[in-house]
């Protein structure tokens, strides 16, 4: 760990550093000596990225004890953010972000992790020993392979919510699950980091973090898209506040089907009402073209799911598929 002198080393300093100097620079067991600590070490942190996440996560390990004592912010937003979430935090170039940080919080795009690590592996900014810690759900330790080869220790820490970028994230992190993806020898560190922050720690094997990511984008960001389609199709059939007619609709299907899964399915659809799917497609596509798309794509994959979970016959699906297919009526 990078050495900051601050009176006598306690335990707690003891176990991180033989914690940091059990892995080798590429991610290898080097030790196996256990230091047992009645307090987890307080770690100082540095920020890349005071965005949505990146500002309410850093919040967070601040929260739990962890100094942030620099970071780093692009435009005026982040610099709201983390003047609000981070006073008295300073606010300095990228590359000094890490010069006295024991642990490096990554918050940056998907697209610009890996170019940012190496770049800043490259700058000579990394101290062996030290944490370095992205939030990305799409990568794991890979893509810190760059500041690995230097000496750092790489976390993969993935908080699975949708941030605001406001205090009021911080109370939703309570038992929030993060995907944690790290070196065998450092998994016990990444989780504890996580249980500090009040979240729920889900281990994810580096192989799947592609598809991990892909599932929750799936579910989360679709799911937003659903229910603002809905809304403006209430809306132009002149409902008042559509929000308050879908609310319980909605919760009580997301309920049902993270508890049943297929066989929460309901509807025409699943029932094989072809002539109400015809209808639907009809006054959808009147309304917007591109509903009627998207109608039709989850209409089919909803039909193929009930048939699987023996919900809808394929005596029935076939009609219903044809209807799906062709604009046509099934009569």
């Amino acid at each position: 760990m990078p050495c900051h002198p601050q009176g006598d080393e306690d335990l707690a300093s003891a176990h991180l550093r033989i914690l940091a100097g059990s892995v080798s620079h590429h991610g290898q067991s080097a030790t196996s000596t256990l230091v047992i600590v009645t307090a987890p070490p307080r770690l100082r942190v540095g920020v890349i990225g005071t965005g949505r996440a990146g500002s309410v996560i850093a919040a967070a390990l601040q929260r739990a004890g962890h100094p942030v004592i620099a970071a780093s912010a692009v435009s005026d937003l982040s610099r709201l953010r983390a003047q609000a979430l981070l006073p008295n935090t300073p606010i300095v170039d990228l590359a000094e972000v890490a010069v006295s940080a024991d642990l490096v919080l990554v918050a940056v795009p998907d697209d610009a992790l890996i170019g940012l690590v190496q770049g800043l592996a490259m700058a000579g900014v990394v101290t062996p020993g030290q944490f370095w810690m992205h939030l990305s759900g799409r990568y794991g330790i890979q893509a810190l392979d760059a500041v690995t080869k230097e000496g750092a220790l790489p976390l993969a820490v993935h908080p699975v919510m949708s941030f605001t970028g406001t205090s009021i994230d911080l109370s939703r992190l309570t038992d929030c699950p993060f995907g944690v993806t790290a070196p065998e020898a450092l998994r016990t560190a990444a989780e504890a980091l996580v249980i500090e922050m009040g979240g729920e720690p889900v281990w994810v094997p580096e192989a799947s973090r592609p598809l991990y990511h892909a599932a929750l984008a799936f579910g989360s960001n679709f799911l937003i898209t659903l229910v603002a389609q809905s809304t403006e199709l209430l809306q132009r059939a002149g409902i008042d506040q559509p929000q308050r007619v879908l609310g319980p609709l909605l919760g009580a299907s997301l309920d049902n089907a993270l508890r049943l899964g297929d066989q929460a399915l309901t509807g025409p659809v699943a029932r094989g009402d072809a002539r109400s799917v015809a209808a639907h497609i009809e006054v959808i596509g009147n309304e917007s073209s591109a509903a009627e798309a998207a109608y039709r794509a989850l209409a089919r994959v909803t039909a193929d799911r009930a048939v699987e979970a023996g919900l809808l016959s394929a005596s029935l699906a076939g009609p219903l598929l044809e209807v799906l297919n062709s604009h046509g009526d099934p009569s």
